[in-house]
């Protein structure tokens, strides 16, 4: 924002110094031009006075003098003719028979006075001719010609185009660095209000923004900071609860199962079935507190890595797919479901070896447990561009299409797998851990029938050498 908000305060600046500067340079070089034909037309005025009066006397020598003692000293040449064109005066190199001269002097007999058009710029060069004629009112004696150098003019114009251009910089620079201070104290109290809510939506506690800048910005700081506490005690209340809950309540479960447990041997047989429905339902209750907590890890993890956007970690998840698969081959085949794992190349991911065994714990175990005997559960990983993804397949009953949207929402299960053990929270896991590194999980149905679930993670060698081996 701050790039933004300082390239149109730039831009404005930049055009406001434009419109300064540019028309003053014109005016300048107008100005120095009119100056120098001024000073020239009176040079010629003079010669022109001279010529008159020596066309009356019949004595060039004053005229010759003048003209002669000008050329010298300024080095511009001049022509006098009188009134038949025979030249009178002829010095600094040009002649009356010379064409353009010839067309001044013309223009001059006609009572024409000629002056120079055009302004000077600071690259002009060469000379301009100017024109007077000699005498007064309807009677013409002769003709001035003076060919003016511009080059000292143009110097100054150049001189004077550097002195504007110059204060034109300063101004821009002194623009740039207001602009750079009023921006840096309208956008950082943004910054830091932009930190402060992407740890509140991050689920962490938010550090209060700083109430700088404008009034408003000041005023909506110090709202957010009253919300900001509101919403982080909440949170922090919910996360306690969960979590204190969850912990309190595993003592009554041990003591209550070991009492169960005691009871088993005094019980009457017509008692067994009420006693595996009883110990069936603590194991149930253990493992939703289990998959509470991990939930709530599993959050504080995400949030913690959606506001750092801390990458410390990366892992080869293929190694870490096949070990969890070789851990899982008991499970499979005590529920005769045939797990394979597809070998293949090493994917680097950025991901903790551990937080991705968990989550191919949770994918295995619901392949398993879901796909039923005789199924085939399938395991592999593969690089896909910049993603790296881990996918679990099987060709069990799989999901309905409108079922495929909510299996990673929390406490949600197919109506089918309501008699499974589970807790319908182990997707919820997965999806907050891999949401965490900057992944996904997707959920698709299988060809030609089954449930396949990927999950995809940024590589950690995509576009760079990339790591040689694996850590945590």
């Amino acid at each position: 924002m701050r790039t933004r908000v300082l390239t149109v305060v730039l831009a404005f600046a930049v055009l406001a110094v434009a419109g300064f500067a540019v028309p003053l340079l014109g005016v300048t070089a107008t100005q120095r031009t009119e100056q120098l034909v001024a000073a020239r037309t009176a040079d010629l005025d003079r010669f022109a006075a001279l010529a008159d009066q020596a066309a009356e006397s019949g004595d060039t020598g004053a005229l010759t003098a003048e003209v002669t003692r000008y050329t010298e000293l300024y080095g511009e040449a001049v022509v006098v003719v009188d009134e038949r064109r025979a030249p009178v005066v002829q010095t600094g190199g040009i002649r009356a028979a010379d064409p353009a001269v010839t067309r001044l002097v013309d223009a001059a007999l006609r009572n024409q006075p000629v002056s120079p058009g055009g302004t000077l710029r600071p690259w002009s060069r060469g000379a301009k001719l100017l024109a007077r004629p000699v005498g007064t009112g309807t009677r013409v004696s002769g003709a001035v010609v003076l060919r003016a150098s511009v080059r000292d003019a143009a110097d100054d114009i150049a001189l004077r185009w550097a002195l504007v251009l110059a204060g034109a910089g300063l101004i821009a620079v002194a623009c740039v660095l207001l602009g750079r201070a009023a921006t840096r104290w309208v956008v950082r109290p943004l910054h830091h209000l932009d930190r402060a809510v992407g740890a509140l939506a991050a689920g962490l506690p938010a550090e209060h923004a700083r109430a700088g800048g404008p009034p408003e910005l000041r005023q909506l700081a110090t709202g957010f900071n009253r919300m900001a506490d509101a919403v982080t005690t909440a949170l922090e209340q919910q996360r306690r609860l969960v979590a204190d809950t969850s912990h309190q309540l595993r003592n009554p479960l041990a003591a209550l199962r070991l009492r169960i447990d005691s009871l088993q041997l005094r019980l009457p047989a017509s008692a067994t079935r009420t006693y595996t429905g009883v110990t069936a339902e603590l194991e149930r209750m253990e493992h939703l507190l289990d998959d509470l907590l991990a939930l709530a890890n599993a959050e504080h993890r995400a949030g913690e890595l959606a506001v750092t956007g801390e990458r410390p970690a990366w892992c080869d998840a293929t190694a870490v797919a096949a070990a969890q698969v070789q851990l899982w081959w008991p499970v499979a085949e005590q529920g005769e479901v045939r797990l394979e794992f597809a070998p293949g190349p090493a994917v680097l991911v950025t991901c903790t070896e551990g937080e991705l065994a968990q989550v191919a714990d949770i994918l295995l175990d619901n392949a398993i447990k879901y796909a039923g005997h005789g199924a085939r559960v399938g395991a592999r990983c593969f690089a896909d561009g910049p993603d790296a993804v881990f996918e679990v397949r099987d060709d069990g009953p799989g999901l309905a299409t409108g079922e495929l949207s909510q299996a990673g929402t929390r406490f949600w299960r197919s109506e089918r797998h309501r008699d499974v053990r589970g807790s319908g929270l182990g997707l919820a896991i997965a999806e907050q851990l891999v949401t965490g590194h900057g992944g996904r999980v997707e959920f698709a149905t299988a060809d030609p029938h089954g449930l396949r679930v990927r999950v995809v993670l940024p590589r950690a060698d995509h576009g760079a050498s990339g790591p040689k081996g694996c850590t945590a």
